[in-house]
């Protein structure tokens, strides 16, 4: 089996999202538990992990994963309850009641 892995990543506008933390098995584990006890969303998905585990800790993410990654953080915002002014949720795939 393999270790479990943990990339954290901050995203400070209008620079590209940057690694700030990344970590496998103890470490990982430490990683994730100071992000759910700090209220930072946790997000499951190995394939992303392993692939931005291979940049260092202060590198931008590469352009490739930018539409992964914009996704993760706007689905963060709502589920924090942060909506652009002119939010129009258009299609009804977003229940303001979450």
């Amino acid at each position: 089996m393999k270790d479990k892995q943990a990339v954290s990543i901050k995203y400070n506008a209008p620079k590209a999202p940057e690694v700030i933390a990344k970590g496998f098995g103890e470490r990982a584990e430490a990683i994730i538990k100071l992000a759910e006890e700090s209220g930072i969303l946790v997000h499951q998905d190995t394939e992303l992990a392993s692939y931005l585990t291979r940049l260092d800790v202060g590198d931008e993410i590469p352009k490739e994963v930018y539409v992964i990654i914009a996704e993760l953080i706007a689905w963060s915002y709502i589920l924090q309850g942060k909506k652009p002014e002119k939010w129009n949720n258009i299609h009804n795939k977003v229940d303001d009641r979450v």
